[in-house]
């Protein structure tokens, strides 16, 4: 490994060298915010050849009012945005450009946020996070390197607070539809004897959801400890929360969606999911003139939950720890065809997850006038315990009792990344941008899954990630930029217990143009995306309600994005964006009826072909803004094999936001006062769903075997309000 290290170094820099010899430079040795150092090694710059939008703290404000961080986005190019319990709050989930959650990379002041094993984002676990959010990156596409799995269709880096100058107190209450409700307060010491700041928030958010009995009942804190002079940024911070919500995440069949779209039809009282996670990060910034400067990144994450579920006539706890009721039994036939019974009972369970995550980053930055170089390493180790309980059942038998663990496995994973990025101009006019970064995987497994059977995985992937653009600048005004990036990625934990262990390669080229002025903002960008093994969502859930994925072979997605800003007085300014595509699987073939079809070239699931996005912002008075927010997104298949009955259908949804700042004299430094009124035209949708396929004996079929397919759907609320109210002081 220090070899590739040592390669990767020393090719930037020769390359970046050679550049610089041809180039005139300006000089660029202006003091940058120690903050922003803490995620340079995974952003990137506003003229680099990377598609990506950034959202201030500001902007987040606006509309923060208990809704999930991926609602908070859902105006941003190619986003898609969904909630199991309807409303914006629970579990929620973001795609960009029709890729799943799983394949966005999250980090955290660089620190890896997806689950190790499952590489999903669970928001869930970070409630009221805006709130403590400086700001955040959203970049489409590979992006540039990044610590922790690849990111196959976008990368979004957070940036926690800034340290403050001044101390500093907030209160802020919101409350709306479906009893939602968030209690937030904040406080900085603000910087004791020029060095020193502290601050913290505490947070809670309820909501009884859109969907009957889906609440969510989520407790989040963050405190901040600084160390701060001229070239010096030390930050010890921690942030976890706690969090409850009931099952909503198995949707509704199309009856009972039109029966009564507000229905659960789940009865037990307590099935709901359970999990706690405490984060603790250290970051280490050192400048040590306007050339050299260092960044040490540690973490530990700590997780634990389980998700309680009641049982009806289950045989599957019986075969692992004796839990029987002799006269309750259905026949089956051992692996001989010999006739068994098999005990049947009723249950509830408690699936458990115990996890232990720790992150080490250290990168060194080199920047001379117009040249810089950033060369980093990452290193993070998983461990995870899974395992069931059974807390009741409607009989036991002698040798079980309460608590038995019906199955019990564990999981390591090993991830090391080292990279080199360079951005150096090659004339007054062009810049060049290269990114190299090798990673290291190993992933292991033992024990048993959740069905019981043998779980015993050892696999091991080595990946070269290499990028490069250019970016052209013929005028203060227009920028033209290019870049082709490869990024390659493991399978997941549910990926292997369905069989699969190849990776996923995808490679990205983009071309882009970007128009700035002081009135006018206009970003262009044409991309394609082409992938081999590429894991599609097959539309299916797991027993969990989890996504199953499976490999589509050869996949292709081919977009144009645009977004624009236009300001066309003081009072009023229009923002929009507009994402055109194509996402094809190719060769597409499936079992229907009993034999193997070849489809051609099918949809890839979840991958609208048009999405829009919105906003008329007025401001009619100081400090007064209102917007009408609007969001279109055109219709998507739940599959693969371009069945209508996988068909969602497009929606257009438009929301209403009201912000007024008052600044009195006294007390307080601020008031402000928020109104959010979402989905005002009363539009019933569904944004996201699930779809899959069975096989029946059938004699009137020539094979004898018929397919047979089930659907089920999340619908969204219809018109709802939230409003709130600020204090700062």
């Amino acid at each position: 490994m220090k070899n590739i290290f040592l390669f990767l170094t020393l090719l930037v820099l020769s390359v970046s060298a050679m550049a610089q010899q041809n180039q005139k430079v300006q000089d660029s040795t202006k003091t940058e915010k120690l903050d922003e150092v803490l995620v340079k090694a995974v952003r990137v710059s506003a003229d680099s050849p990377i598609t990506h939008s950034n959202v201030s703290k500001e902007e987040l404000a606006k509309r923060n009012l208990g809704q999930d961080i991926p609602i908070l986005l859902n105006y941003l190019p190619s986003v898609v945005t969904t909630s199991d319990a309807g409303a914006g709050v629970g579990y929620t989930g973001i795609r960009v450009r029709g890729t799943d959650a799983t394949r966005v990379n999250v980090t955290i002041n660089g620190i890896p946020y997806n689950d190790p094993e499952s590489q999903g984002t669970f928001w869930v676990n970070l409630g009221d996070f805006a709130s403590s959010t400086e700001s955040l990156q959203l970049q489409r596409g590979v992006g540039t390197s990044t610590n922790g799995s690849g990111a196959f269709g976008a990368s979004l880096n957070l940036l926690t607070d800034a340290f403050s100058k001044e101390a500093s107190g907030e209160i802020s209450n919101s409350f709306g539809s479906f009893n939602t409700r968030k209690h937030t307060v904040k406080m900085s010491t603000g910087l004791l004897n020029d060095h020193f700041e502290i601050s913290g928030r505490l947070s809670k958010i309820d909501s009884d959801g859109y969907v009957d009995r889906a609440f969510t009942d989520l407790k989040s804190y963050f405190l901040q400890g600084v160390y701060k002079d001229d070239n010096t940024l030390i930050k010890a911070i921690t942030f976890g929360a706690k969090e409850q919500t009931y099952q909503s995440w198995f949707g509704l069949t199309a009856d009972e969606l039109q029966e009564d779209r507000r229905q659960n039809p789940y009865t037990y009282d307590n099935e709901t999911d359970n999990y706690w996670q405490d984060h603790y990060q250290l970051h280490w910034n050192e400048r040590f003139d306007n050339n050299w400067s260092t960044n040490l990144g540690l973490n530990y994450t700590k997780g634990k939950g389980y998700f309680e579920q009641f049982e009806e006539g289950t045989d599957e706890i019986d075969l692992y720890k004796g839990i029987v009721l002799p006269t309750d039994i259905r026949v089956d036939e051992d692996e001989n065809g010999n006739p068994i019974d098999v005990p049947i009972t009723d249950v509830i369970r408690r699936r458990w997850l115990d996890n232990d995550f720790y992150v080490i980053n250290a990168n060194v930055t080199y920047k001379q006038d117009a040249f810089e170089i950033i060369t980093g390493v990452s290193y993070n180790t998983y461990s995870g315990d899974h395992f069931g309980e059974v807390i009741w059942a409607r009989q036991f038998s002698d040798n079980s009792s309460i608590r038995d663990r019906y199955y019990e496995g564990d999981a390591t994973k090993n991830d090391f990344s080292v990279f080199s990025k360079a951005s150096f101009g090659l004339s007054e006019r062009l810049t060049g941008f290269i990114d190299l970064q090798a990673r290291l995987v190993d992933y292991k497994t033992n024990g048993l899954n959740s069905s019981g059977v043998p779980f015993n995985t050892d696999a091991n992937f080595s990946f070269f990630n290499p990028k490069a653009g250019l970016t052209y600048k013929p005028s203060e005004s227009n920028s033209f930029y290019t870049s082709y990036a490869r990024a390659n990625r493991e399978p997941n934990r549910d990926d292997f217990k369905a069989g699969v262990t190849e990776n996923e390669t995808l490679n990205d080229i983009e071309l882009g143009w970007r128009y700035h002025t002081n009135k006018v903002n206009v970003n262009t960008n044409l991309y394609y995306m082409f992938y081999q093994n590429q894991l599609v969502l097959t539309g299916e859930l797991d027993d969990v309600g989890s996504p199953i994925r499976a490999t589509s072979g050869k996949s292709y997605r081919l977009g144009l994005e645009v977004d624009a800003s236009i300001q066309l007085n003081k009072s009023f300014n229009i923002t929009t964006n507009v994402a055109v595509s194509s996402n094809k699987n190719k060769d597409f073939t499936s079992s229907i009826n009993g034999e193997l079809v070849d489809l051609g070239n099918t949809n890839i699931s979840f991958s609208p072909k048009l999405v829009i996005g919105n906003a008329l912002n007025f401001y009619p008075i100081e400090n007064m803004q209102m917007s009408l927010l609007s969001k279109y997104v055109g219709e998507q298949y739940m599959g693969n094999t371009d069945n209508e009955g996988s068909k969602l259908d497009s929606y257009f949804v438009n929301d209403f936001n009201i912000n007024y700042e008052i600044k009195p004299n006294k007390i307080f430094k601020s008031i402000v006062l928020s109104v959010l009124a979402n989905n005002i035209f009363n539009k019933k949708y569904v944004s996201n769903g699930y779809f899959g396929s069975f096989d029946f004996d059938d004699s009137s079929s020539s094979t004898g075997i018929t397919t047979g397919y089930y659907a089920g759907y999340y619908p969204q609320a219809t018109a709802n309000f939230l409003t709130g109210v600020t204090l700062k002081f």
